[in-house]
């Protein structure tokens, strides 16, 4: 799932750039600014709990940190009809707080410590807390979206079980089907799903027309797979932490991304790509020659060429999903981010 990078002020400043996005109109950035402060206040408000540990637990990730990229989407979304509706305020929280649920349940599942740079909720309380604050912030958000009508309900509920159904097929893995298949399969129910419905609620609450709407849902959609993908990428490519994590660490997890699903797949018979197999095809990477022998061996291998271009096909179908929108500040800034995805790992 698209993490966010840590930003545990919570302010703003600097925040677009470090999406790769660009809003080059300074009232259009003060405007969206304007929306992510109000969507901050009304989160804070929102996880209070008459229950003091319910308040601290559920609040423990969100005074972490993060970019709010999906509340800018829908912020963003908003403007292609009125950026100051009432509801557009309470539409990011509503996608805020799902998002902030799942990240709780996620730490359970990968048995995480770490989140957002500070301790679990898991590892610092239990998973049972864990699992429960996250249904906690669920059901808040399911509370706000009742008040932005039945339609919003029925999204947001939709939006869950697409989110539910990412796990699980995640959990039990490829079974029948192509692992590469599979895997863009996941990324688009777990990630894309949510952020699609984002940019789907900026366009709706803003009072957007139909054919807008859809646009920015299915650009939303295809983004969210874009950036997620462009991770696994930097977990290979990268030297630094630009992916917030230590480059290799899936590799060592055993995790299966995209470049190593390539690899693997791959019938190429040269000797590096059939030893990079070899090491692969042995799971998590825990020994440090290992890890850094096969590091290396992506790296310079065709199948991590060819992530990079899958990576850039799907930020060029998000570009194209932006046709139907009007030429303004807000799709320059969206194509902004196609742009930052495609590059970011060439």
């Amino acid at each position: 799932m698209v993490e966010d990078v840590v930003n545990p002020a919570g302010e703003h400043s600097g925040q677009f750039g470090a999406l790769g996005l660009h809003l080059a109109d300074p009232r259009v950035e003060a405007s969206v600014l304007g929306v992510l402060d109000r969507v901050e206040a009304h989160l804070r408000a929102s996880v209070a709990s008459a229950d003091p540990l319910v308040t601290e637990a559920a609040r423990h990730l969100l005074q972490a940190g993060g970019k709010r990229f999906r509340p800018l989407l829908v912020a963003l979304g908003a403007r292609f009809g009125d950026p100051e509706a009432a509801q557009v305020v309470p539409a990011a929280v509503v996608m805020e707080l799902t998002h902030l649920a799942t990240l709780y349940h996620d730490d359970v599942m990968d048995e995480a410590a770490v989140r957002r740079g500070a301790p679990s909720a898991n590892s610092r309380w239990t998973n049972s807390v864990a699992i429960l604050v996250g249904d906690y912030l669920f059901a808040r958000a399911a509370d706000i979206a009742a008040d932005l009508g039945p339609e919003a309900v029925r999204l947001q509920a939709r939006t869950f079980a697409r989110l539910v159904h990412g796990q699980i097929a995640e959990t039990v893995g490829p079974r029948d089907t192509d692992p590469v298949a599979h895997y863009l399969h996941v990324i688009a129910e777990k990630t894309g799903s949510l952020i699609a419905t984002s940019a789907r609620f900026g366009g709706m609450f803003g009072g957007a027309s139909p054919e807008h709407i859809e646009a920015l849902a299915g650009y939303g959609e295809i983004i969210g797979v874009a950036f997620q993908l462009s991770d696994d990428l930097l977990d290979i490519a990268s030297e630094s932490v630009e992916s917030g994590k230590t480059p290799g660490t899936d590799l060592r997890e055993g995790v299966p991304t995209l470049p190593v699903l390539y690899a693997l797949a791959a019938d190429d018979s040269d000797a590096a790509s059939v030893r990079l197999r070899e090491i692969l095809a042995t799971g998590p990477l825990v020994d440090d020659a290992l890890h850094a022998e096969a590091l290396t061996l992506l790296r310079e291998s065709p199948a991590l060429k060819r992530a990079r271009e899958t990576v850039r096909s799907y930020a060029e179908d998000a570009r194209a999903r932006l046709a139907p929108l009007p030429e303004s500040p807000a799709r320059r800034a969206l194509e902004s981010l196609c742009d930052y995805i495609a590059d970011r790992t060439s």
